[in-house]
């Protein structure tokens, strides 16, 4: 289940990096200065980590919250923050 709240929020931050991501292709083909290309890089990068904030928060407050008063999930929900974990920090 997603909260419409973030779920409203990650589609605009989606939009956001859309927009973002065009900005640096037209940058990229119109030859900007290799710095300037950077900065847009980097720029996209912290809004895919703002996204990824608001999908974690999404999933802690409605799954996993939920899966820890399981006994019988809370295996499940131990393993899977592990995987993001781990996925997130190679």
């Amino acid at each position: 289940m997603v909260d419409q709240t973030i779920k409203k929020r990650a589609l605009h931050r989606m939009k956001i990096l859309a927009g973002q991501l065009e900005g640096l292709m037209r940058s990229l083909e119109k030859e900007d200065y290799c710095t300037s290309l950077l900065h847009q890089s980097y720029s996209i990068q912290n809004s895919l980590k703002s996204l990824d904030k608001l999908l974690l928060e999404n999933h802690l407050n409605s799954h996993v919250k939920h899966q820890m008063q399981d006994p019988k999930q809370q295996d499940k929900a131990i393993q899977e923050l592990i995987e993001v974990y781990t996925s997130s920090h190679r």
